[in-house]
């Protein structure tokens, strides 16, 4: 199959020629003089029109035969979200990207989300140009070429972090995939190490983002002992007790890119820290088909063009945002903080020798199932259903891992005493970063979408309202949650 055939050949023209930031991951450029494949921000002079195949996927330019290039390193390129129009791709996509072949087959990640192995590699081939197992090795490859570039880790750690159990089978792939042995381009390149001798990271997104706010929502939900944030910056412990490690978010004031700072980190957890801080901040979203959705309606189309850069917050840890949603119900976010800060120094570890800042873990689920939280002066029923819910996620009932129907993480969340379908919808929004969750019971959402009309809206309404903005519906969450201030004051 030609994969350039899915490809709007003019518009990638013209988004690669004007070096398109909004682009970077929807595409990438092969060149068959060279034998490599670029992102359209590539600085480089642009190579002859005949000369250039288009590929929705790094992966599927590699499995063309075509290696990363070494200026504009596609490893930094954000995911695209092309995926979206078909919600078994955009699963088995978030289950790939989670680790989840590693250790599992093909058919496994297929029978996980309802299709057979044959299906699930159809759909793979015509919608992003490669198969999952292809899929699967450019993203391990392009985390190892990171890794070798910005940090000084010794090679067999890039392999484990990589998720290469062989070190031999690791130098082989590398060779195959870049056109050198791993310790070549080690010594190409000059890491940027932090001032205390951690690794730094670059991030990659499709601008804009509005960083400031991002940080402002977060910093108004943070938990107290572990998670800090500033006015310009993310930090938060993570980690065992034994080895607890952290880490610091930044913007980079000159690039569409976040740097992320690991101080003393287990490379073997990298994978799922970058993951999870992708997801904290959004960096995979795709806003110009966001804002293409959203832009119909007049209220989400002032919101946009007041806050262009606006994204969905997500949360470092499912569990943490389902437990902070069910102390928020029926209270003020500052309440809901205080509850947080009383449940953390009750419960959760103490890490010693760490500053005070962090030195909590959030408490694990089976250490809050049976837990007297009336005793930090949550009303009974709450109390009920924090436990309710860890003691789901303990059992293994609930889980909060990549891949999940929306529909049906909530159906499972409202079975648990106590969560409705508004906390179930603002967990699938936070906790999965899932993009459609829409918690049509909100009250400032229906206060916003019928002041016009002088009356709030009711739940039916408000969801009927929402139809045409799928998939896309956190976004116009996020947007109406932030115009509120204009209408009904600012929601708690």
């Amino acid at each position: 199959m030609d994969t350039a055939l899915a490809l709007d050949t003019a518009a990638c023209d013209r988004a690669r020629l004007a070096r398109d930031a909004r682009f970077d991951g929807v595409f990438f450029t092969a060149v068959r003089s060279t034998g490599i494949y670029c992102r359209p921000v590539c600085p480089a002079p642009p190579p002859k029109p005949r000369n250039i195949t288009y590929f929705p996927t790094a992966a599927a330019a590699a499995s063309a035969g075509y290696r990363p290039c070494l200026r504009c390193r596609p490893e930094l390129a954000p995911l695209a979200q092309q995926a979206l129009a078909g919600q078994a791709v955009q699963r088995a996509l978030a289950l790939i990207h989670a680790g989840f072949l590693q250790d599992q087959p093909v058919a496994e990640l297929a029978g996980k989300i309802g299709l057979s192995a044959r299906q699930l590699q159809r759909l793979f081939v015509e919608r992003l140009g490669a198969t999952p197992g292809q899929i699967h090795a450019t993203h391990r490859l392009l985390l190892a070429k990171q890794l070798l570039t910005e940090t000084t880790l010794p090679v067999t750690d890039v392999a484990l972090a990589a998720g290469y159990n062989s070190l031999r089978r690791f130098n082989t792939a590398f060779l195959q995939g870049c056109g050198m042995a791993p310790t070549v381009l080690r010594r190409q390149h000059h890491p940027l190490a932090a001032d205390d001798g951690g690794l730094v990271l670059r991030l990659g997104y499709r601008p804009p983002l509005d960083f400031p706010r991002m940080l402002a929502f977060l910093r108004k939900r943070s938990l107290p002992g572990i998670e800090l944030i500033g006015e310009d910056s993310y930090q938060r412990v993570l980690g065992t007790a034994e080895r607890p490690a952290l880490l610091r978010v930044t913007a980079d004031p000159k690039r569409p890119e976040l740097r992320l700072q690991l101080d003393a980190v287990d490379p073997r957890l990298i994978p799922d820290i970058v993951r999870r801080v992708r997801r904290v901040f959004d960096l995979d979203a795709d806003l110009q088909q966001v804002h293409a959705a959203l832009g119909d309606e007049p209220l989400l189309a002032r919101g946009i063009a007041e806050r262009p850069g606006l994204r969905v917050p997500g949360g470092w840890d499912g569990f943490e945002v389902g437990v902070r949603a069910v102390l928020g119900q029926q209270v003020s976010v500052a309440a809901a903080t205080t509850f947080a800060r009383r449940l953390v120094d009750a419960y959760g570890a103490h890490l010693p020798g760490m500053p005070s800042e962090f030195d909590r873990q959030f408490p694990a689920p089976d250490v809050l199932a049976d837990a007297p939280l009336e005793s930090i002066g949550l009303p009974r029923s709450r109390a009920a259903t924090v436990r309710a819910l860890a003691a789901a996620c303990a059992s293994g009932q609930l889980d909060f891992g990549p891949g999940q129907a929306l529909e049906e993480f909530v159906a499972r969340c409202v079975a648990l005493p106590g969560i409705g379908p508004w906390t179930a919808q603002y967990i699938a929004l936070r906790g999965l970063g899932q993009p459609d969750a829409f918690p049509a019971g909100d009250l400032v959402l229906q206060q916003v979408l019928g002041h016009a009309q002088g009356q709030r809206l009711s739940e039916r309404a408000t969801e009927a309202r929402s139809q045409s903005w799928r998939p896309w519906r956190a976004y116009a969450v996020l947007h109406l949650w932030h115009l509120s201030g204009t209408f009904v004051g600012e929601p708690s």
